[in-house]
């Protein structure tokens, strides 16, 4: 498979040119910043249009608007994506205090709508508004992430992760101890990929 290019992540996101030309600065600074700390998996880079750009961008349509917590954003994936896209507000959670600077300098660059908080996502719960949305990619598996997801789940909060080929077993191990309504959906980036989308989500089983 070819590596994606910016003219045809546009075309298949249907994104303005100078929402494309702010995720190339966005790109840019990545493999800049890839040299000195490892943001990404390196092998990932030659196709970080498809791998990471456009595996963040297939999000943007199923959000019903914000605040978004993205949990575990390292690079910036999803969430930083998300913020330049729509314009909502995006919270980044990410505990590496080098990756935080970069997502703070990312976001100086490109005007995204995100704010940064260096720490766990243990310590957050009293500081962030009640997000309309959570968000996650490659974090951790389901249940755990449902765990940590759980103090800012209110009755109106959807959960939007990001999976790998393991979604499905996934999915049937957090069933076991919550209960939420699911939607599956076909990863555009990853053949193999599945989003899943999330409502309802309390702990327990109903009977």
């Amino acid at each position: 498979m070819d590596s994606l290019t910016p003219a045809e992540f546009a075309r298949l996101t249907s994104v303005s040119r100078e929402t494309v030309e702010r995720l190339q600065v966005y790109a840019d600074l990545l493999i800049k910043w890839q040299a000195r700390i490892n943001l990404v998996g390196p092998a990932t880079i030659p196709d970080l249009w498809r791998r990471h750009m456009l595996d963040s961008a297939q999000l943007a349509p199923l959000l019903p608007g914000g605040p978004v917590l993205d949990l575990g954003s390292g690079a910036g994936f999803p969430g930083l994506v998300l913020a330049i896209m729509t314009g909502l507000p995006v919270h980044l959670v990410e505990s590496d205090g080098r990756k935080c600077a970069f997502l703070r300098e990312a976001i100086r660059l490109t005007g995204a709508s995100a704010s940064v908080h260096n720490r766990r996502i243990e310590a957050l719960a009293p500081l962030v508004p009640a997000p309309l949305v959570v968000t996650a990619r490659a974090l951790a598996p389901l249940d755990r992430l449902l765990e940590m997801a759980a103090p800012f789940l209110g009755g109106a909060t959807e959960c939007l992760f990001l999976k790998g080929r393991g979604g499905e077993e996934e999915l049937t191990q957090a069933a076991k101890g919550w209960t939420m309504t699911v939607e599956r959906r076909a990863s555009q980036a990853d053949p193999s990929g599945l989003i899943i989308h999330l409502r309802g989500v309390h702990r327990g089983r109903d009977e």
